[in-house]
């Protein structure tokens, strides 16, 4: 039964971090009011794509975490980061994809005077915006790295993938501690599309788990 949990984990992964591929390649550029209101069909679509993708990738990393149960510290308090991770990046998306659309379709006729009465509005919503992806990826960079020091530690996945994960996590905090624009939209695809490789390659190891 646990191994079957751990299959069915890892596919879930993989339906979860497809998703976020996809979405990464469908979101739009944003911005001004203007183009806001041009792509936020596009915007919606996108965004609720990353909001399915959640509930997919959480189950996954809850089988990455069973998985990793001979260094339980590491593997859970990973997960409690990631959970924790999860929910402000789903904010961010609801934020982004679902308010600020629904927001702006209300003003679509608006006088210039009125968009500027608004515009402190859009500021506050990308600063909140802004501080819930940063949230996200601390806390994916921290989960990333207490499970590649399980892996290090139980070997319940090949080794490189630990040091790939590590990598990766120091890495990404050594860039944002220099200055790296993590949160527009080129610096945010950069960080999911190097996020999802260990994704994908944790849910493969666990779909092909052997019977124990």
């Amino acid at each position: 039964m646990k191994t079957q949990f751990q299959k069915a984990a890892g596919v879930a992964l993989l339906i979860g971090s497809f998703l976020m591929f996809i979405t990464m390649v469908l979101h739009p550029v944003g911005g001004s009011f203007e183009q806001i209101l041009r792509v936020r069909t596009m915007g919606m679509i996108a965004h609720s794509i990353a909001l399915v993708s959640i509930p997919f990738t959480w189950v996954g990393f809850w089988g990455i975490t069973k998985r990793l149960d001979g260094a339980p510290f590491f593997s859970r308090t990973a997960f409690s980061f990631m959970t924790f991770g999860l929910v402000a990046v789903m904010i961010a998306a609801a934020l982004n994809g679902l308010v600020l659309t629904e927001f702006v379709s209300r003003y679509a006729e608006a006088s210039p005077e009125v968009l500027d009465t608004i515009r402190p509005i859009l500021y506050f919503n990308g600063a909140l915006n802004h501080a819930f992806d940063y949230i996200f990826m601390g806390a994916m960079c921290i989960s990333v790295l207490l499970w590649s020091i399980a892996i290090l530690k139980t070997k319940a996945f090949p080794i490189w993938l630990g040091w790939l994960g590590g990598l990766l996590s120091v890495l990404a905090m050594a860039m944002w501690v220099i200055g790296f624009v993590f949160v527009d939209l080129h610096g945010f695809r950069l960080f999911i599309f190097g996020s999802v490789a260990w994704i994908v390659a944790a849910g493969v190891f666990l779909v092909r788990v052997k019977k124990e």
